[in-house]
């Protein structure tokens, strides 16, 4: 629970950094309000063609009574429009990192010199093809969870409780894996070590990612927050990079 707090409150103070640096909130809004015109067109396609894909997808249940094939098929929409949401949810951070790749480069070097300077051993930043890599990699990890919660969304009852929970957690942890890239980079730490990071605490990756998670939802929170996610994501990964270090004598 002292972890889930302690990511908690780095994810604030992220959002109160950039409330005080206010010419370096406009500056993370740019690519956060382009990733988010190509989502919002994305996401009204999704929705719009909805019917025609659940339908594609389900003739089995051509010849069935009316109401329960349009029970069958309006759970597979809504599992459709909320996996998409939840899909969006991660790769919006990805590709919103990517997109912006030199604004949140300097928002969070930033950070770091407001902070008392990068010390732990930070140097520059990686390339942006490292970044894509890392991305790719950290979406597939995601996958390997995120496809079979998709599936286990269609068993009753568990679909509509159990599932979303484990759902947005494991968003959660994977956005603090994406979201610490830049400053746990710039400290020489490849995307297995930050892995690692986050597996043995948590509660630190969850208590940060999973409010993000839940806000990101909202396309208009999701832009709003993206400079202070990066932010908080720095302080993040000082604090933990630094409690490592401690710990490790």
């Amino acid at each position: 629970m002292r972890d889930v707090m302690t990511g908690l409150r780095f994810m604030l103070l992220g959002q109160r950094w950039v409330l005080t640096h206010r010419r370096w909130f406009g500056f993370g809004l740019l690519p956060a309000l382009v990733t988010l015109v190509i989502y919002a067109v994305a996401l009204t396609m999704i929705t719009l063609w909805s019917d025609d894909i659940v339908t594609w997808a389900t003739p089995f249940a051509d010849g069935w009574d009316d109401l329960y094939q349009a029970l069958l098929r309006g759970l597979f929409a809504a599992l459709l429009i909320g996996g998409a949401l939840l899909t969006a949810v991660l790769t919006f951070t990805a590709v919103t990192l990517l997109i912006g790749d030199p604004f949140y480069e300097a928002l969070s070097e930033q950070v770091e010199k407001s902070d008392g300077g990068p010390g732990d051993g930070a140097g520059p930043g990686v390339p942006w093809w490292t970044d894509l890599a890392d991305s790719v990699r950290v979406l597939l990890r995601w996958a390997v969870f995120g496809v079979p919660l998709f599936f286990l969304g269609f068993v009753p009852l568990l679909g509509q409780t159990v599932v979303p929970a484990v759902g947005v957690a494991v968003t959660g942890f994977f956005l603090t894996i994406e979201l610490t890239s830049l400053p746990l980079a710039r400290r020489g730490q490849p995307l297995r070590e930050r892995m690692l990071l986050f597996r043995t605490r948590p509660g630190l990756a969850l208590g940060f990612g999973v409010p993000l998670a839940l806000l990101f939802l909202i396309p208009v929170a999701a832009v709003v927050l993206m400079p202070g996610a990066v932010a908080g994501a720095t302080l993040l990964a000082r604090d933990a990079t630094a409690y490592r270090a401690l710990n490790a004598y």
